[in-house]
């Protein structure tokens, strides 16, 4: 079969949730760790140095680590993320509550897409099995 005439992929094959939730997750985390910049100010006495560069720096490691997600490098950056963003909670206690529900809603979404990624493939495997043998 030539080029001209391969058949071509389903996009819909190449979509993968476990890059779709995370990166929502990351997103919204790096808005929490900037709003979470003045609250290490003015309650925690953290000086502002010190919280504009961790806050703004985690802020912004996040936002890359989502628009990374298309390699496994990626989701080895959003798992130091979560490390960061409970590690906060040292200088801001409320973070280790705000940092850990985001580190479980990571966990959640990597675990969780990582599981539909198996069974689209699985099914994707069968639906091309089923179209060769003409059934």
């Amino acid at each position: 079969m030539s080029a001209e005439h391969e058949v071509p992929v389903d996009p819909e094959r190449e979509k993968s949730p476990r890059r779709g939730m995370c990166a929502a997750v990351l997103t919204l985390e790096a808005i929490a760790v900037a709003l979470s910049i003045p609250v290490m100010i003015t309650i925690s006495d953290v000086g502002p140095a010190l919280a504009l560069s961790l806050g703004l720096g985690l802020a912004v490691v996040a936002v890359v680590a989502a628009g990374m997600l298309r390699r496994e490098s990626g989701y080895r950056l959003g798992h130091a993320v979560q490390v960061g963003a409970v590690g906060l909670g040292f200088l801001a206690p409320m973070m280790f509550f705000v940092g850990g529900l985001f580190a479980l809603l990571w966990g959640s979404a990597y675990g969780l897409g990582r599981k539909i990624e198996r069974e689209r493939a699985a099914a994707f495997e069968q639906y091309d099995r089923l179209r060769e043998s003409g059934e």
